[in-house]
C-alpha cells in the first residue's frame, strides 16, 4: 500500500515507527482498571479502551473525569464471553434485538451477535455506549471493537458512521484483503473494508497501518514476546494492543486466560520495555494525537 499520509501530517517521515500502545478490556473488572491506573501513571501505556457495559465502568469514568488528559477510548462491545462473568446490553432488554442470550446477557461469541443481530438495534446499542461515555465525563479519544464484533458486513458501515458523526479517530487498519482475513476476518467484508480505506485516505480520516499485540493463550516469557513484537514492527502507526490485569482472586475467577494479563501489566510496568523501544527508534504515540489531526482536517 501508499505511505500512510498522516505520517508526513504529524511531521515523521514515510519510514517511521509510530506505536499506541493500547491496553483493552478496561473497566471488565477491578483487576483491569488498577493495572490500567498503574500504567497510566507509570507511562507505561500510551492509550486505552473502556467497556461501558462492564460492572467497573462507573469507578474508571470517576478516575477519567479526575484525569481528564488520559488517553482512552470507547471498546464497543456486543459480546460477553466468559462462563460465569458477565454483561448485558446498555440499550436494552429486549431479546427480539438479537443481542442478548437465553441468560438474559450479551451471546458469548462474535458469531452468534453477527449472525442474529439486529442491525438498528446493534446501531442503537453502539450508540448509547459512545453516549453513557461521554454523559459520565470521559473525554473519549477513538473508538474501536471487542473480539471484532462490529467487523461484519451489517455493521461496518455503520461503525464508521459513528466514528465520523462523534468526530473520533476509529481503528480501522490500512490493509489489502489478505492483510484484514489476517486479521480473522471472513473474505467479504475483508474485500469490504480494503475498499473503503481509499475512501477513508481521501477523506484526510487519519488511521493506523497495523495491529498487533501479544498472544492472550501464551502467558510465558512475556517480556520476550513483547520484544519480539516491537523490534519486528514495520513502518506506520501501529496499534499494539495488550489486556494489563492485576492479579486478584476476582481475575482468577473470571478468565483462564489470566495469566497472561497479569504477564501483560509486569511487562509493561518495567523499565526495561521502555528502555527497549527507545533504543529501537520507535516512537510512542497515543490516539489523542490522531483525534486532534482529525479535527484539523
Amino acid at each position: 500500500m501508499q505511505p500512510n499520509p498522516s505520517l508526513k501530517k504529524l511531521g515523521y517521515s514515510n519510514t517511521d515507527r509510530l506505536l499506541i500502545i493500547h491496553a483493552d478490556d478496561i473497566g471488565m473488572c477491578h483487576a483491569s482498571l488498577q493495572a490500567y491506573i498503574d500504567l497510566i501513571e507509570f507511562k507505561g501505556i500510551s492509550s486505552a479502551a473502556a467497556m461501558i457495559p462492564c460492572p467497573w465502568f462507573p469507578h474508571l469514568a470517576s478516575y477519567c473525569r479526575e484525569n481528564v488528559n488520559a488517553d482512552i477510548g470507547v471498546h464497543l462491545t456486543l459480546t460477553s464471553e466468559w462462563d460465569t462473568y458477565r454483561w448485558s446490553p446498555v440499550s436494552t432488554h429486549n431479546a427480539e434485538s438479537g443481542m442478548i442470550d437465553s441468560e438474559g446477557y450479551f451471546f458469548r461469541t462474535t458469531e452468534e451477535v453477527q449472525l442474529l443481530g439486529d442491525i438498528e438495534a446493534v446501531n442503537l446499542e453502539l450508540s448509547k455506549q459512545v453516549e453513557r461515555a461521554r454523559r459520565a465525563g470521559i473525554n473519549i479519544t477513538h473508538l474501536d471493537t471487542h473480539m471484532l464484533s462490529v467487523a461484519h458486513p451489517k455493521y461496518i458501515h455503520n461503525y464508521i458512521q459513528l466514528a465520523t458523526q462523534q468526530k473520533l479517530p476509529f481503528l480501522f487498519p490500512r490493509m489489502d484483503d489478505a492483510g484484514y482475513q489476517n486479521l480473522g476476518m471472513d473474505q467479504e467484508i475483508a474485500s469490504i473494508a480494503a475498499q473503503l480505506i481509499n475512501e477513508l485516505d481521501e477523506m484526510g480520516v487519519p488511521l493506523v497501518d497495523n495491529v498487533a499485540g501479544l498472544d492472550l493463550n501464551n502467558p510465558e516469557n512475556r517480556f520476550k514476546q513483547a520484544k519480539q513484537a516491537l523490534c519486528t514492527l514495520p513502518s506506520g502507526i501501529t496499534h499494539f494492543i495488550i489486556h494489563p490485569s492485576i492479579d486478584t482472586p476476582e481475575l482468577r475467577a473470571i478468565t483462564p486466560d489470566w495469566q497472561s494479563r497479569v504477564a501483560d501489566y509486569h511487562t509493561f510496568m518495567n523499565d526495561d520495555i521502555r528502555v527497549l523501544i527507545s533504543n529501537i527508534g520507535i516512537h510512542v504515540v497515543g490516539y489523542e494525537l490522531l483525534k486532534n489531526l482529525l479535527l484539523s482536517r
